[in-house]
């Protein structure tokens, strides 16, 4: 039969896909669009399993908070190339899985999966991406974070995003410093809130080095614990949030400038991903 400009112009707009992809999935189903979009997910299909052996490290990471500030989600969605991470529909379709993470509550990348998005399930939607693409993508992170005031902050380029939960109800002064304590723990990479959020294996490694650093100085051995505890201190001071220099003012930790904005005012958690 012959596939009119109109049909394949329609199945465009229903799937994305390309303009040959969309005449050869017309072809095939005989006009028959439901087919044609089930011909062209079987595509995406084909596509993923061909090239599940290929590196995806690039993508885009997505940071949004619900409409009342409890609730944040950060989506990293995996492509093979920066030429795509940086596609406008590519971006928006990361967007839209976390809009739909956020509307759902869904608490981990399978629970995302599973959810409906435009009549399909999100993993279809991701296979039908595939098969527009032609590129493995997938979710890859996700993170979810709670509280009274979650502010969430997205690096330029999408390469990285930051959700920060404080522990007072928003208003225009800890939101705005939210976004401070977010775009210092891009910078710097916390690795706990303070120092009694830091993992045991992590303190029991600082104290091992800093023990073998004093003894390669050739300090005494029973002098070693004391030197490795000050060590530690140094480690807390520099790797866990509320107790290192804030960056737009080094006079202050971010625990005292957090205080100064709103007395009581700290950081319950925080979450970050990077490509």
């Amino acid at each position: 039969m012959s596939i009119s400009a109109a049909d394949v112009n329609k199945l465009r707009q229903m799937t994305g896909a390309g303009m040959m992809d969309c005449k050869k999935a017309l072809t095939e189903t005989n006009g028959d669009f439901d087919a044609a979009v089930d011909f062209l997910r079987t595509k995406g299909a084909k596509i993923s399993a061909n090239r599940a052996d290929r590196d995806a490290k690039e993508g885009a990471i997505i940071a949004k908070i619900s409409a009342d500030g409890k609730l944040g989600v950060i989506v990293q969605l995996s492509c093979e190339t920066d030429f795509v991470a940086k596609n406008e529909d590519f971006v928006a379709f990361t967007h839209k899985l976390a809009e739909i993470a956020i509307a759902n509550n869904a608490a981990s990348i399978d629970a995302l999966k599973a959810l409906p998005m435009d009549g399909l399930t999100v993993a279809d939607k991701i296979i039908e991406q595939v098969g527009k693409i032609g590129e493995k993508i997938d979710v890859v992170k996700y993170e979810i974070v709670s509280g009274e005031n979650v502010v969430p902050y997205i690096h330029a380029g999408n390469k990285l995003s930051v959700l920060v939960s404080l522990n007072l109800a928003p208003n225009d002064a800890n939101f705005i410093v939210g976004k401070d304590v977010a775009m210092q723990i891009a910078a710097l990479n916390p690795v706990a809130v303070d120092k009694d959020g830091v993992d045991q294996t992590i303190i029991d490694r600082e104290i091992a080095i800093g023990m073998d650093q004093a003894r390669a100085e050739g300090k005494a051995e029973a002098m070693l614990e004391k030197i490795a505890q000050g060590k530690l201190g140094k480690f807390y001071k520099e790797n866990t949030l509320l107790n290192q220099e804030f960056l737009k003012d080094n006079s202050k930790t971010v625990a005292q400038m957090l205080d100064a904005t709103e007395k009581g005012l700290t950081v319950s958690s925080f979450k970050r991903i990077s490509l």
